[in-house]
């Protein structure tokens, strides 16, 4: 079985890398097995992966018998904030909708209610978002709610265009706060041949050989800090 191995390119020598980074393709991204390692497909027995409240996102709070406190709406600015009364600012990103309520719960509970009770749910969500590009009929970046997969995306952007490479499917995902790349092969996935990988808000979706070099080579020169996962 194939290894992976990661390659960590430190900051001083990025001039070096993006004086290189045309000599990179999609053949420097996992397939196979070592795709799926690193971006698996659902596992229906699993637990549903929590939602992460993000910049942007529309949520609502309810404090028990205190309509005052309790909000339909509320949307968290660019900062990942929001401003709740008697606490002040609130750094919400990042966190999901039961930590939020246990924050503002203890935040409360420490100088002005008795033990309150606080619910958070989310309004509209606008961290689940993918860009889907490259070879479909309609590029774009579309919403997911909970889990979706890489078909679904794909449905999303009205399927492919004829010319269409459907072994060279790349999504682009940040894993542990750096961005990562991998290859699937959209052909054995619609067989049933090959797992449907999970898609996540945030994946970049490039469909076709000739959008993945270029979009590829857009991220190595963007990225101050990347990983690159070879096969050997």
């Amino acid at each position: 079985m194939n290894s992976i191995r990661r390659l960590t390119i430190a900051p001083l020598f990025l001039p070096l890398v993006l004086s290189l980074s045309g000599c990179f393709s999609p053949a420097d991204l996992p397939r196979g097995e070592a795709a799926y390692r690193l971006m698996p497909a659902q596992d229906p027995a699993s637990p549903r992966r929590p939602y992460y409240i993000g910049p942007e996102d529309k949520i609502s709070i309810r404090v028990f018998q205190e309509p005052d406190l309790s909000f339909d709406e509320l949307q968290v600015d660019s900062g990942g904030n929001i401003n709740f009364p008697l606490i002040g600012e609130l750094a919400v990103s990042g966190k999901t909708p039961n930590e939020l309520g246990a924050m503002i719960a203890s935040r409360l509970g420490q100088n002005f209610i008795r033990d309150p009770q606080v619910m958070v749910g989310i309004v509209q969500s606008v961290a689940q978002r993918v860009t889907v590009s490259g070879n479909v009929m309609k590029p774009g970046v579309y919403e997911i709610a909970g889990t979706s997969s890489l078909l679904e995306a794909v449905s999303r952007a009205e399927g492919l265009t004829r010319v269409a490479v459907k072994d060279q499917v790349l999504i682009f995902r940040t894993i542990d706060g750096q961005r990562s790349g991998a290859i699937f092969n959209l052909a054995l996935i619609e067989e049933g041949r090959a797992p449907d990988p999970q898609i996540l808000g945030g994946d970049q979706i490039v469909i076709g050989f000739s959008a993945v070099k270029g979009t590829y080579r857009d991220f190595l020169t963007a990225a101050p800090l990347f990983n690159i996962f070879r096969r050997y």
